[in-house]
């Protein structure tokens, strides 16, 4: 085809962050993330989940409107968004915002003071969703805000981020740091943090807050940018091309000139947001942009409806259809505004502000996606126009849908709405009314996950006031999402209503209509839910004409978008013995972590000749392994070597625990799926990961036992691993005489426990790099990088000393990055000295998935005997524990369950529990391994009781409470009696929960309602805490200041935060001058195994204890060496200064480094911990969804070492340890297919907690129980124990379910309760559905019937 020469440009120009960019040697199908991470300094902008269901790489594009002179501002995903699309546009990444050297910005200061920024990775991502939030709200017409705030509302502020994931703060300090920065927020609902002290005033907390001046805009797009020319491009046409047609008649030009070019090599592009979804990996040679186009880009309006061009954004189509809805409540209005507040549930934000009305339709009738909008607009007539080489042809969506799959070719050019109060006729004066209503059952309120089903219904009815009914002229129905190719219309159900007087009978019929219609096809998840129209309540639109309901759910207000959070109360009393130990100090790193300054390895720059690898694994349980073949057609060029055990130099080794080791690569068998095969190396991680795609691994099955894919099958085989007896649990008390003494027994009830995925937000990375004399430096993202460096060692076949292993900090672990990081070091390292060059890896979400094994899955059998009054006389458990393939840490489960198993008195506990060898992946440890399941077998056991017995079950939990006597029968641990604090903590928490109140508040609310359920649970915790022995050092420099290496990786728990304020503390003991403001002197440096040996591993949430113990040791030492020098200055001069004696003690040659390893007493070495949480759910009988309504938790930190980081900062330590339970307990589903490959492959079908679905309103207190003289400064651990307390959330579900079962009985005329029930783990909305009942409202109108 011929340009003109004019209309050529052969070069890409943009900004980012105000700087200028040209760029011509690019390919098409470079993302805008890989440009900033690979040819920019700008490294904020994370890659997570590379499919836009995350937010780590959300940055701000700015683009210019010459016509109305104005800039729009818009948050997009870096990961998805083509470079070549930002032609002419400005970026914005948070290192635009502000930096440490020239100022950070308030968002950046704001997200550190409220403890919003954990592990880091996810920071930059949500501060960008914040800033983008501030800017677009200074463009309102709102009032001028106080001094200190923006015009943005509370709303907005935590709407911001309900894209944006994270894993380790459970989100509340996230949405404070937000909404701070609003207009209407009361500054008594803001949290905990370091800006402000508890009773502070309102004028002091707004004084306290950094500064943030509304009108001193950042500019988001320079002014050199607005002259830019921005007409059709073309890049190097003769290997690759971008072409951005300005008009239709270009764009035929270009379709009938790819016509006869093999159809995979064209692309035709808008918003590129659908490769998050279809992860292609063909390679295109032509891109055709279709943007530029005004007749794809406009919305017009007129008197048949409102056209949207099909290059329209959602987030665009939202504006319009709001706007154009404004001006009363007339039924097209009413149309349009139901239409976009659908739309605002579809994907997230940055999503919606590049994904077209267009390519989500296309999507839908080419690729059977999953469209809300596609049944949305089914549903209200609507009618598409198409392109077809030089002919347009107009479509109603209904037969678009039913085409065969679309040529490339055939463009889809707009859509219209119809304005139905021109169709019908129909205004506020008529008799006739229009009924529309869009319903959707989704995982998550605000969207960010596809439907399980959805609907819409259109309705023209009127009212006969001769028979005072209601009579339905006509209608319209569509589902969609259910399993089929596409939405549908219930064609039959319309028929069957039209003219019918609308009554109970004819309700009854429709809905039994539906079902026949509604059907999924085969292999569907969750197919009985997607086929049961009750999941989207679409018949409640319809008003019933009943002397008992006007309405079936009455209670459901579909239109108002949930609330997020409530206000919550933190309580922490702060412990100043120790200064600054206990201060709430913010993180160290924080605002580091916030502008993106902060660096993970995947931040270093790469080397010199620097490769990069992907890992090939198995797809096969157990098979041989013939040999490795690419597909050559499709291989991309710069793949320079495969790699496998052949290539060894040394033993084939990946991993090690204390159990046995791991092989790095499978050698002639492959023995579980997704066991790494080989490791490919290319010239960028694109193309190694491409490369791996692309890898066909040869397989024979033929004469080999067939795999072992269930404990059952293990059990049949007596295929276990040993459990060494140094971690061999005990038994506790005589079974067979409790069970003698039981007035009641149940026999052999069987539970079976799921898995569950680390989600960290920084996947599986490292770099290796040769060094010279045979050494080699590995960068490693671990939690032990001790053993790393020792795996390494032994597959180079090289002496420990030529090994070098480094650990900044680490983007989230959870026990993920402990013994499945070691494998991925170890792999690089194994390439780079193969090749001997530098090697690394970043880790795609899909093959992190399916490699990481995760928690244990477990099958559980008891039998246990109780009481009349519900006392448990004794308990025998039968446990299955899935191991997958090698030990890894598996043998020390069983010892773990235990410590959490015997949180009550059984009276006697005996067990029979086997650790099974599967051919399953690998399991490993995960944050509270072995104690999550322990704490679900706890209570689904005393809920199992109480239900035998029709008691309470809160009334049975304190009949089974520990006293002193049975604590110290039961645990080796318990301390002196002062130490167990569980009973006051369980007394306490029944007053501030007002949880006696509240009991019969649900009760009360129940009865009220029919299609909504509320339960409440109060559970309690013990849990058992072992120190591990951890190194320490700590050096002091000739300026005073101090640096300090100790053992425990800095994950996002405050490590590092916790060691400065030890070191500040315990040097202060020398009491010098000029010590005031110690802790900036003070900085803990990356961890380096051969500079600090011994670290061992960052788990159990004691290595920060443990650490800063180690350190208090090296600052006793260096105290006393500094002490006489002190002396005799002080007798000369008075007053010491802290330089002066630090320059005396150098030239006196005093050592000023010490090191220590602290090995923990057996007193020391074990202690016991203890909390409670209530929780409040309200379950949706109808769609099964479950909103946590309320959460309180007390949990004892004896005297913490930083409140901050225990409360808010990890804010995780607690509410993010919870949060995280929460996903385990309620959402997260960890599948694997039937040769056990994991097929949830990241955030389309694997859904952790988000904001809106924490609980509304999170009370926590943190307990200070004073002295604990066995601890260090008496302090106690926090990071796993609050995660077991989630297990309330899932008894209150329990709970709402029971009363659910209960109303149904009661409607089906039986009286026998029903009570008697195993709610799987997780609890999601499928399986709560199907346990409330899959045909409530049948049986309800039947009952009317009757």
């Amino acid at each position: 085809m011929e340009f003109s020469e004019s209309a050529v440009k052969n070069s890409l120009v943009f900004a980012i962050n105000g700087e200028r960019f040209e760029v011509s040697d690019i390919h098409p199908s470079t993302t805008l993330l890989e440009f900033l991470r690979l040819r920019t300094p700008f490294k904020g902008a994370k890659l997570s989940c590379g499919e836009g269901g995350c937010g780590a790489c959300v940055v701000l594009l700015s683009k210019y409107n010459p016509v109305l002179d104005e800039v729009d501002d818009f948050t997009v995903s870096s990961c998805l968004t083509l470079l070549c699309s930002v032609n002419g546009c400005s970026i914005t990444t948070t290192e635009g915002l502000g930096n440490s050297k020239n100022g950070f910005h308030p968002i950046h200061e704001r997200f550190s003071g409220f403890h919003a920024s954990q592990c880091g990775f996810c920071t930059p991502g949500m501060c960008m969703s914040l800033f983008s939030a501030l800017v677009n709200a200074e463009k309102t017409l709102r009032p001028e805000p106080p001094t200190g705030f923006s015009k943005l509302k509370v709303s907005e502020a935590e709407r911001a981020m309900a894209g944006n994931l994270c894993r380790c703060t459970g989100y509340r300090p996230i949405a404070d740091a937000c909404k701070s920065f609003a207009a209407d927020v009361d500054m008594e609902d803001l949290g905990f943090n370091s800006f402000w002290r508890q009773g502070d005033g309102k004028e002091v907390k707004i004084r306290s807050l950094p500064l943030y001046n509304h009108n001193d805009t950042i500019c988001t797009f320079p002014e050199f940018l607005k002259t830019e020319n921005r007409s059709t491009l073309l890049l190097d046409s003769r290997r690759y091309s971008w072409h951005n047609p300005v008009s239709l008649e270009e764009l035929q030009s270009l379709m009938g000139f790819v016509g006869d070019e093999n159809g995979t090599q064209v692309k035709v592009v808008v918003g590129n947001t659908g490769m998050g979804y279809y992860k292609e990996i063909e390679s295109y040679r032509k891109y055709i942009d279709l943007r530029s186009i005004p007749e794809l880009s406009m919305i017009r309006r007129d008197d048949k409806g409102i056209n949207i061009g099909a290059t329209v954004t959602i987030s665009k189509a939202i504006e319009a259809l709001r706007e154009y809805s404004k001006g009363g409540f007339y039924p097209g209005g009413m149309v349009y505004k139901k239409i976009a507040d659908h739309m605002e549930k579809i994907a997230s934000g940055f999503i919606r502000n590049s994904a077209s009305i267009g390519g989500n339709l296309v999507m839908a009738q080419r690729k059977n996606f999953p469209s809300d909008l596609a049944t949305v607009l089914l549903a209200v007539g609507s009618t598409v126009n198409i392109m077809n080489g030089p002919k347009s042809e107009e479509l109603t969506l209904e037969e678009f849908l039913r085409r065969p799959e679309l040529d490339l070719k055939i463009i889809l050019l707009s859509v219209e709405v119809p304005a139905w109060d021109q169709i019908t006729g129909i205004s506020s004066e008529t008799e006739k009314k229009l009924l529309f209503e869009t319903y959707r059952a989704a995982p998550r309120p605000l969207g960010n996950a596809l439907p399980y089903l959805n609907a819409a219904l259109m309705a023209e009815v009127f009212h006969c006031k001769s028979s005072n009914e209601i009579i339905i002229s006509s209608c319209r129905f569509a589902f969609g999402a259910f399993g089929t190719k596409h939405p549908i219309r219930a064609a039959k159900v319309e028929e069957f209503l039209t003219g019918k007087l609308l009554s109970v009978r004819v309700l009854y019929e429709a809905i039994k209509l539906v079902r026949g219609i509604v059907v999924p096809d085969e292999g569907t998840s969750s197919p009985a839910y997607r086929a049961n129209p009750e999941s989207v309540d679409g018949f409640s639109t319809l008003r019933v004409k009943d002397s008992e309901t006007k309405r079936i759910s009455s209670q459901l207000d579909h239109c108002k978008i949930p609330t997020l959070l409530s206000p919550a109360k933190q309580v922490v009393e702060l412990n100043r013995q120790y200064h600054p130990v206990g201060e709430p100090i913010a993180k160290s790193g924080a605002a580091l972590q916030a502008s993106g300054e902060a660096v993970y390895v995947d931040d270093i720059p790469s080397p010199t000749n620097c490769l990069h690898g992907a890992f090939i694994y198995s797809t096969k349980p157990f098979a041989r392994v013939k040999g490795i073949k690419f597909k050559p057609k499709s291989l991309p060029d710069g793949v320079s070597s495969l790699i496998s055990f052949k290539d060894i130099p040394g033993e084939n080794i990946g991993s090690k625990t204390i159990f046995g080791t791991e092989p790095l690569f499978a050698d002639d068998f492959t023995r579980c799926a997704g066991q790494y095969i080989a490791f490919v190396v290319a010239d960028t991680q694109k193309h190694a990961d491409m490369a791996a795609n692309l890898a066909v691994v040869d397989y024979d099955e033929g004469n080999l036992e067939p795999p072992i894919l269930s404990v059952e099958e293990a059990v049949r085989r007596s295929s276990f691993f040993e459990v060494p007896s140094f971690v061999s649990p005990k038994k506790v008390g005589d079974f067979s005489k409790g069970m003698a003494e039981a007035d009641h027994k149940i026999l052999s009830a069987e539970i079976n426990i799921g898995s569950q995925y680390y989600f960290y937000m920084e996947t599986q990375t490292a770099l290796a790099i040769p060094d010279e004399d045979n050494c080699i430096v590995v960068y490693s993202s671990i939690q032990g990088p001790e053993y790393a460096h020792v795996t390494i060692s032994r597959c180079l076949g090289i002496p420990e000393h030529n090994v070098r292993v480094i650990t900044r900090r680490v983007g989230g672990g959870f026990g993920g990055k402990a013994i499945k990081a070691m494998p991925v070091a170890t792999a690089c390292a194994l390439a780079a000295y193969k090749l001997r060059c530098p090697v690394r890896i970043y880790m795609n979400r899909k093959t992190d998935m399916i490699i990481a094994g995760g928690r244990h899955p477990m099958k559980i059998t008891y039998s246990v005997g109780f009481k009349s009054d519900g006392k448990i006389t004794a308990l025998h458990l039968d446990i299955l524990i899935n191991a997958g393939i090698t030990a890894d840490i598996s043998p020390l489960v069983p010892k773990n369950m235990l410590g959490a198993l015997k949180k009550y008195d059984w009276g006697a506990l005996s067990f029979d529990i086997k650790v099974c060898k599967t051919n399953h992946s690998t399991k490993s440890v995960m944050r509270a391994t072995g104690e999550v399941q322990a704490t679900f077998i706890s209570e689904a056991v005393i809920e199992h009781v109480a239900s035998t017995l029709s008691m309470e079950v809160d009334s049975v939990r304190s009949k089974n409470l520990h006293t002193y006597n049975s604590l110290n029968f039961f645990y080796e641990c318990a301390g002196e009696p002062v130490d167990y604090t569980l009973p006051s903590i369980w007394d306490k928490l029944a007053i501030s929960s007002s949880f006696k109140q509240r009991t019969e508040m649900i009760k009360q609310f129940n009865m009220c309602n029919k299609w909504k359920k509320r339960g409440i649970s109060r559970v309690p915790i013990v849990h058992e805490v072992f120190l591990r022995p951890t190194p320490g050092k700590v050096s002091i420099l000739s300026d005073g200041s101090v640096a300090v290496e100790v053992g425990g990786i800095e994950l996002g728990q405050g490590l590092w935060t916790k060691v400065k304020q030890m070191v500040a503390f315990a040097l202060s003991s020398i009491r010098c001058d000029g010590m005031d403001d110690f802790l900036k002197k003070v900085r803990v440096i990356q961890s380096d195994t051969l500079s600090l040996i011994q670290g061992g591993f960052t788990a159990g949430s004691t290595t920060s204890e443990s650490s800063c113990e180690a350190v208090r040791l090296c600052c006793n030492v260096l105290v006393e060496r500094l002490t006489p020098i002190k002396e005799r200055l002080q007798e000369q001069m008075g007053s010491v200064e802290w330089s002066t004696l630090i320059l005396q003690a150098q030239g006196q040659a005093v050592n000023l480094s010490a090191s220590s390893y602290y090995a923990p007493d057996f007193s020391s070495m074990k202690y016991l911990n203890y909390g409670a949480a209530v929780s409040e759910v309200e379950v949706n009988l109808l769609t099964g969804e479950t909103a946590i309504l309320q959460s309180d938790i007390i949990y004892d930190c004896g005297q913490s070492l930083n409140p901050a980081v225990d409360l808010g900062q990890i804010r995780r330590n607690i509410e993010g340890a919870f949060v995280q339970g929460i996903g385990f307990f309620m959402f997260e589903e960890y599948t694997t297919n039937s040769e056990g490959l994991v097929v949830a492959e990241g955030t389309w079908t694997y859904k952790i907690p988000t904001i809106d679905t924490i609980p509304k309103q999170l009370n926590v207190e943190v307990l200070s129980s004073g002295h604990h003289r066995n601890h260090i400064l008496s302090s106690k651990a926090s990071g796993e124990p609050p995660l077991l307390l989630a297990v309330s959330v899932h008894c209150a579900t329990r709970a709402a379910i029971r009363e659910a079962r209960q109303q149904l009985l009661s409607w089906t005329g039986q009286c026998k309760s029903d009570s008697t029930f195993q709610l799987e783990v997780p609890a999601t909305m499928p399986v709560v559905k199907n346990l409330c009942g899959l045909e409530n409202v049948e049986t309800y109108l039947q009952t009317l019937l009757s």
